[in-house]
């Protein structure tokens, strides 16, 4: 796995080499270290010792040439290869590949760093071998960091330093039990080393005029497989139908009012299984698996991709599951101005529910 994942690296690194006139291309080796914040009792055992690793990342800068570029403060985009040793034997080490976005304040000097990737856990859960690891009952781990760094490029010839600190969350979204996750909150360093012997020039042309559209409507269709938290229950697929209006208020954001229709058959697994197992919750076993809820949401655009956050409340709630609201995050990609893709997280707060792949119009 090791060896697939610096392969696919090296790949992407040719892939992003490649020059030309809008984009110059930079890397950035950082060190962390740091502690794994206790956001949940049940991991209190396998918080042993101060995790650490490095952060490897391959950036393309943007110089304006494009409207995005140049409302968002020229960002960077590229892609991250993220080595973490948990200090613990029963968390083992993580491996992951991630594409991320840099955004720049304080004249360029403040870097925000968002990324999102998959991550490969060493030794996961496994009720024989490994029955303590409740964090990760998975090997194949979704993942989100964020990176806000002090820096300074070409102090040296073509070399910049850098420094501040980053959260690392990992977590397979109750794809298969157990799940309570894992949040590094660590101090990293690291070392730029720019491919261009200088900064090239920003393109300031744009003349950003107001801008709004009339309401929209859109049409979802979500699925994947989850799991309930009973450990060996069987993993089950998922539907949901979302329909909402949107509100285009400016180039960078739209609001969200609309209606999600859940038919999330772990539960109806799970509801069974309470009925028979624990006579105390009063579980009938009757109780409809399906769920219909309300929200409000808001959507953030940077070029074809934005970023969507919605929170919702469950109108028809039969079955008392992780409480009555929902949360859902996630990005998705326009091909076109009618046809989207997307990927999202749903969750009751911290506890996550579910990932979401989904497509849909926007009419």
């Amino acid at each position: 796995m090791r060896n697939r994942l610096c392969s696919v690296l090296i790949i992407m690194s040719v892939a992003l080499y490649g020059q030309d006139e809008k984009h110059s291309t930079y890397f950035d080796l950082n060190y962390f270290g740091g502690n794994i914040a206790v956001h949940n009792n049940d991991i209190l055992h396998l918080i042993t010792g101060h995790p650490e690793g490095f952060i490897f990342s391959i950036n393309k800068k943007t110089y304006g040439n494009k409207a995005w570029e140049q409302r968002f403060n020229y960002p960077d985009y590229g892609t991250s290869f993220i080595y973490q040793d948990f200090k613990n034997d029963k968390l083992g080490d993580a491996y992951g590949l991630y594409a991320h976005y840099n955004f720049y304040f304080l004249k360029r000097n403040l870097m925000l760093r968002i990324g999102q990737g998959l991550v490969y856990n060493t030794n996961p859960y496994d009720k024989i071998e490994n029955p303590k690891n409740v964090a990760f009952g998975s090997d194949i781990l979704s993942s989100t960091y964020l990176m806000i760094n002090y820096k300074k490029e070409h102090m040296f010839n073509r070399f910049g330093l850098q420094t501040g600190f980053s959260l690392i969350h990992y977590s397979n979204a109750n794809v298969k039990a157990p799940n309570t996750s894992v949040n590094t909150i660590a101090f990293n360093v690291g070392v730029i080393y720019n491919l261009d012997e200088e900064n090239r020039e920003f393109i300031d042309n744009l003349n950003d005029e107001k801008f709004t559209e009339n309401i929209k409507f859109n049409f979802a269709f979500r699925s994947g497989i989850n799991q309930s938290d009973v450990i060996g229950s069987k993993q089950f697929p998922f539907y949901v139908f979302s329909g909402y209006a949107d509100k285009r208020l400016s180039h960078f954001s739209a609001i969200q009012f609309g209606a999600d229709v859940f038919f999330s058959k772990f539960l109806k697994e799970l509801i069974y299984y309470q009925s028979v197992s624990y006579p105390e919750l009063e579980v009938s076993g009757d109780e409809d698996y399906r769920r219909v809820g309300l929200f409000v949401g808001h959507e953030l655009f940077v070029n074809k991709l934005s970023v969507e956050t919605q929170f919702g409340y469950y109108v028809y709630y039969p079955y008392d599951f992780e409480g009555q609201t929902y949360l859902r995050i996630g990005l998705k990609r326009y091909f076109g101005k009618k046809i989207f893709g997307a990927v999202t997280l749903k969750s009751h707060a911290a506890k996550a529910e579910a990932v979401e792949f989904g497509v849909g119009v926007r009419l």
